[in-house]
């Protein structure tokens, strides 16, 4: 049984972790997987927005723990170079929108792969759970970096000290995630979604992810000149040729993600 599932239609990619007996708990396999999987999705011209999410009841339970306690299973000092952290470093640089569709429970690694993505979704019933502290672990997987920006220092501290659990309706109210959708309409409203994105100018998309990285660490005058580089690139593009052609001719623009 594959470790991740894929399936494109109407160019969107829907990348499924897939070890629903164990609430898709990251083993070796899977990470490698998701891996590779990322990075067909970011060199096939046709797919132009991914979907991230699990089969079953859960998003990703985190780190197998059984592996890490396996002698035969890769050493602890390898999992986050080798397993994890490829797998968020692809996230922040592939070039087309991703969406993460967290329904049930994303925790500890999971959770944090769940922020890494450009828009975070959840299902109503869905919870998000910094879990390391309760093995006498950090939060990994860009946690450190991630959550402390969305929510701010003190509720992220906070969080990935206590390993409090976080509802859907909380995770929207505090910016951690984009939205929460009802348990029945998630499906539609990610789909949905997905197809707006990968309808529009997904260069600039791309374009628009860097900028907003760059800004965490600019000054107002630095951020100022690295808009210009980024709106540089983007006025290059055939889509933003092919915006302007639309405005000036009154009609929907057709962008090709080019």
């Amino acid at each position: 049984m594959d470790a991740v599932l894929m399936e494109v239609k109407d160019g969107v990619a829907t990348l499924l972790l897939n070890r629903p007996d164990k609430f898709n708990a990251i083993n070796r396999e899977m990470a490698l997987a998701l891996q590779r999987k990322l990075l067909e999705a970011g060199a096939d011209e046709n797919i132009r927005c991914v979907i991230l999410t699990g089969k079953g009841k859960a998003f990703c339970s985190g780190q197998d723990l059984r592996e890490i306690k396996d002698p035969t299973g890769p050493e602890m000092r390898r999992i986050l170079p080798e397993q994890l952290n490829p797998i968020v470093n692809i996230l922040r640089n592939i070039e087309k929108p991703v969406i993460a569709a967290v329904k049930g429970i994303a925790a500890g690694a999971g959770a944090n792969i769940a922020l890494s993505c450009d828009i975070v979704v959840a299902a109503e019933s869905a919870t998000l759970i910094q879990a390391f502290s309760k093995i006498g672990l950090i939060s990994d997987s860009g946690g450190t970096y991630i959550l402390p920006r969305l929510v701010g220092l003190q509720r992220a501290t906070a969080l990935m000290m206590t390993a409090e659990k976080v509802g859907a309706h909380e995770a929207e109210k505090m910016g951690m995630i984009y939205k929460y959708f009802p348990d029945e309409r998630f499906s539609f409203e990610v789909e949905k979604l997905a197809k707006i994105l990968a309808a529009m100018p997904t260069r600039a998309l791309y374009f628009a992810r860097k900028a907003v990285e760059q800004s965490m660490n600019a000054t107002f005058e630095q951020q100022l000149d690295n808009e210009a580089g980024w709106q540089e690139k983007a006025a290059h593009t055939a889509d933003f040729a092919e915006g302007v052609r639309a405005f000036l001719e009154k009609r929907a623009p057709v962008f090709k993600g080019k």
